[in-house]
């Protein structure tokens, strides 16, 4: 397998990296990574993860609730139950971002479709993109949704897109530059990008450290805080407009982070840790468990 070792920070380019800590694949391969923290813009990455070509089989399991659809266990019935709320608020998100109730949507990273079909049948033309073969079947036979493998990104039509969408597909990117380059060729001229990802600064990041379920590596080969999320987009020159709480974040990341720490689905304290980064969420968004972070050209 080829790994990929980062002399400097992949975010901004930094030498001053150290080892912050070392996290758990609990999903698939229960292997450890190192977690690298950069000096620079305060960004975090996965050390030694597999390169694009052979991290697949990272994503193979039915746990990973993106690409399967899974109902198994009291956490993905949980997650399954907010997902109708979470999908009105993403489409709220698009609309009042965008300003129009209709228009040209790209999801990259759409999993099984679902937010590609709710925005379908909100009177939205949509077109998706997913690296997962299997999650793209799924799409279509769910929803009758019928994504594009992930490298059509670079084959796209420019200045096609009202809004482009990212939801927690960033960090899971391993030609990150390449691909936020694509997405400003993508929109048209005033176009509204959205992305969202898990933010490594929250109050619940901070209780279960090394056992939170966000780092979920080597899947996610960064993690972002406000800071270092900001500076991405202004190497790029992506103008941040504002920043949202994604509230229900806290709960399910709570929940899956009590199990890998004790071994038990401990109900009322991942409750309890996923209501405290709510609560802190909705006072202040950078201390949310994530973030999306709402832009424009």
């Amino acid at each position: 397998m080829n790994l990929i070792y980062y002399n400097g920070c992949p975010l901004c380019g930094s030498s001053q990296t150290h080892e912050a800590l070392t996290a758990k694949d609990y999903t698939v391969s229960k292997e450890t990574f190192s977690i690298f923290h950069c000096g620079g813009c305060g960004g975090r990455f996965t050390q030694n993860v597999p390169d694009s070509q052979h991290i697949g089989r990272y994503y193979q399991s039915q746990e990973y609730i993106s690409h399967s659809e899974t109902k198994q266990g009291l956490i993905n019935r949980l997650y399954h139950s907010v997902r109708k709320i979470t999908l009105r608020s993403k489409q709220n998100w698009v609309r009042s971002a965008a300003g129009m109730k209709q228009g040209n949507l790209l999801d990259i990273g759409c999993g099984t479709g679902a937010f590609l079909h709710y925005m379908q049948t909100g009177g939205w033309t949509v077109t998706g993109l997913e690296p997962d073969e299997n999650a793209r079947h799924n799409a279509k036979t769910l929803y009758n949704i019928d994504p594009l493998p992930i490298d059509r990104l670079f084959q796209l039509p420019a200045g096609q897109y009202d809004a482009i969408t990212m939801w927690h597909v960033l960090e899971h990117v391993h030609e990150l530059h390449a691909y936020l380059d694509r997405i400003r060729e993508l929109l048209k001229p005033g176009g509204t990008l959205l992305i969202a990802v898990p933010n490594y600064t929250s109050s619940d990041a901070d209780h279960y450290g090394a056992y939170w379920a966000a780092y979920d590596v080597p899947r996610h080969l960064y993690h972002f805080s406000p800071a270092s999320m900001e500076r991405l987009l202004r190497q790029h020159n992506i103008r941040l407009i504002k920043k949202h709480p994604m509230v229900f974040d806290g709960f399910y990341v709570s929940l899956l982070s009590e199990k890998y720490k004790t071994g038990k689905s401990r109900l009322f304290a991942g409750f309890f840790h996923g209501f405290r980064s709510y609560r802190k969420g909705l006072k202040n968004v950078d201390q949310c468990s994530s973030i999306v972070y709402e832009c424009k050209l």
